[in-house]
């Protein structure tokens, strides 16, 4: 969900900080598929979500997906299931497609075809309104950042569906180095959340350093 970068000792000592000082303002975000339900919350086990129904960097899947041959996603999300994933983010992001009808048909399939909660990951609102009119349960959607417009076009949408969003802890330069920035960010994002009682989980774009191998 996130760019993957590299920490220093430093940056996970800094990234800590801003764990223990937003963990009070993040609540408990529950999704479901038809008859399975996870919780995201720090009092709970860790939770995964397998993204590997993203075209972004996949030929063969962006090539099913142009095709509408959706039983290769079937597949993958499978595979993902079978791994231990507990949601499936689906993506369908391939230029020249209609996101609207594609994203809606996707979710639904995979929705059909694995019984765990999905991950909306789109940024187009009509996209997100029309999957998530026919999907059960109660997805999540990846998601919202910081930036003005990113939020003014998701937010509504979520509240209209009620269920809960990833808050991406980035502004317009990026993901931010340092803990203060980033409560700041998160802050501003679990606000808006909360203006409109929509439950937030947060991506704050935290990898495994090369430098520190024993932190994974």
């Amino acid at each position: 969900m996130s760019p993957i970068r590299n920490f220093d000792e430093e940056d996970i000592v800094k990234h800590r900080i801003f764990l223990r000082k937003i963990q009070d303002r993040i609540v408990e975000t529950k999704v479901k598929s038809t008859s399975n339900e996870v919780i995201i919350s720090f009092e709970k086990p860790f939770v995964v979500i397998g993204e590997k129904i993203n075209p972004t960097g996949r030929k063969k899947l962006a090539a099913a997906l142009k095709e509408g041959n959706i039983e290769y996603v079937k597949e993958i999300a499978l595979r993902q299931v079978a791994a231990g994933a507990d949601i499936l983010d689906v993506n369908i992001g391939v230029p020249g497609v209609d996101e609207v009808d594609l994203l809606t048909k996707v979710a639904r399939y995979v929705s059909e075809t694995v019984d765990i909660p999905l991950c909306l990951d789109s940024a187009n609102r009509d996209a997100l309104a029309a999957a998530l009119a026919v999907l059960p349960g109660r997805s999540l959607v990846n998601s919202v950042n910081n930036e003005e417009a990113s939020m003014e076009a998701v937010l509504p949408v979520i509240k209209e569906f009620g269920v809960p969003v990833i808050g991406l802890v980035m502004h317009d330069d990026g993901i931010p180095n340092d803990a203060d920035t980033r409560v700041s960010v998160a802050g501003k994002i679990l606000e808006r959340a909360a203006k409109l009682s929509i439950p937030a989980t947060l991506d704050t774009g935290v990898s495994t350093s090369q430098k520190t191998p024993n932190h994974r």
